[in-house]
């Protein structure tokens, strides 16, 4: 169950409702809210790889999470000169931005 809060909390500090992080990660919402209510213990190994995939995390950073710990996220520097961005993903570039700037004021 600790790998389930710990994503349903990362899901909502990214500024996604569930339905639409549910679009995100390519899941249909039943199956993101039957995993974040049930836990990921029987979830299939596909869809636990998505949900971290569309938090930007690898499973082992949400283990991570999940127990507390600390762990260090390889960061990678996106230049953008003169590329176009659509709306969906400055609404992601957007979210990440909250995502990062909730975990600065956590610590």
């Amino acid at each position: 169950m600790k790998l389930a809060a710990a994503a349903k909390q990362l899901i909502e500090q990214s500024g996604l409702n569930t339905k639409v992080f549910a679009e995100k990660a390519g899941l249909p919402y039943t199956t993101l809210r039957s995993m974040l209510d049930r836990g990921f213990g029987r979830s299939a190994v596909e869809n636990v790889i998505k949900v971290c995939k569309a938090l930007g995390i690898t499973v082992e950073e949400l283990e991570a999470i999940a127990n507390g710990e600390a762990y260090e996220h390889e960061t990678i520097a996106a230049h953008h000169d003169g590329e176009e961005w659509s709306e969906e993903e400055l609404d992601e570039i957007e979210a990440f931005k909250k995502f990062v700037r909730s975990k600065r004021s956590e610590n």
